[in-house]
């Protein structure tokens, strides 16, 4: 197949699975097909979703998950201390192994592909950006350049060694939406890049999004020709992405910023237990909560909750009932 798209979940992300694959339906353009990378094993609901969407399958070549789950503990294990500070903290083996399987697209069935996390909704055709990868090899349309400390261990000594700063400045991206295509880091460019990382610089990766520092390590380092939409747009036609951005203005259940419809909504930050909780009915606000809604309901417009209630927000500070108890023990 020569286009599609992948997307990293299990049944504890299904209604933003739910949500994503359903904003894709409505908004993408064209009906890509969809394959669902299983985060893990936990994906009993996901298969019973997708049995009536026939543009959906989920990964199945367990091989390739194996050799990418090995590259990235290889990694690892190039890193100085990543394996004891993740034990200290109770963590066994690598820090979220799961994470990285958003790889195995590289080795999929699409030879050109867009890769979203789950707690993602399309708002937006895709095209331009598969016609962009036309030109480029890995396109990406963030604005994570602006704050590296999420990608790279900025403390370390030896970052602007292996990249000097204008890099850095200009070439780091969020690994929860790109485009790419398949076979670009195949098995001699991996052992490459594990042998530059047992050079010393295996210190710069950043710990806490232990994918996304990997990915943007692997990019910056192969040579491969990438492309930020974010820097390339007229400044006037450039659309946000993220949750955080509280000036979206929302349209027919599209989102628009200054004008501008976005390509996409990142829900980056919020707990996926907040999803599960406000369709379970509890009164929760967050932001862009209604576009999430309409999106997880778009089929099943009966179940969506109804709320009596007067909305709590995803962010408040626990009652004092709750801190007297958590203080004794006996809540969570």
């Amino acid at each position: 197949m020569t286009e599609g798209i992948y997307v990293l979940a299990n049944d504890i992300v299904f209604d933003q699975l739910v949500a994503f694959l359903n904003s894709i339906e409505a908004n993408a353009g064209k009906p890509y097909p969809v394959c669902i990378i299983p985060y893990d094993k936990t994906i009993e609901q996901v298969k019973d979703e997708i049995k009536n969407r026939n543009n959906v399958e989920i990964f199945a070549d367990t091989a390739a998950i194996a050799r990418w789950e090995d590259f990235a503990t290889k990694i690892w294990q190039t890193h100085p201390s990543a394996f004891q500070t993740w034990q200290q903290n109770g963590i066994s083996g690598v820090y979220r192994l799961g994470m990285h399987r958003r790889f195995c697209g590289f080795d999929g069935p699409f030879n050109k592909f867009i890769y979203f996390d789950a707690d993602i909704l399309v708002l937006n055709s895709l095209d331009y950006i598969f016609q962009q990868l036309n030109q480029n090899d890995f396109v990406v349309y963030d604005f994570q350049y602006k704050d590296p400390t999420h990608v790279y261990n900025v403390k370390s000594n030896n970052l602007l060694n292996v990249f000097p700063l204008a890099r850095i400045d200009s070439e780091i991206f969020c690994a929860g939406m790109y485009g790419s295509k398949k076979d670009i880091f195949n098995q001699s460019q991996r052992n490459k890049i594990i042998s530059q990382l047992k050079q010393d610089e295996a210190e710069i990766l950043y710990m806490n999004a232990p994918d996304q520092t990997i990915l943007n390590y692997m990019v910056m380092k192969s040579g491969i020709s990438s492309y930020n939409f974010a820097h390339h747009l007229p400044e006037n036609e450039r659309t946000g992405c993220c949750v955080t951005s509280p000036h979206f203005e929302a349209i027919n259940n599209i989102l628009y910023d200054k004008g501008h419809p976005l390509t996409y909504i990142h829900y980056i930050g919020l707990s996926s237990q907040l999803f599960s909780r406000i369709c379970s009915g509890e009164n929760i606000d967050f932001p862009y909560r209604e576009i999430f809604l309409h999106y997880r309901y778009l089929h099943e417009p009966d179940k969506r909750p109804k709320f009596n209630s007067k909305p709590k927000a995803y962010n408040a500070p626990p009652s004092l009932a709750t801190r007297i108890f958590r203080k004794l023990g006996l809540a969570g």
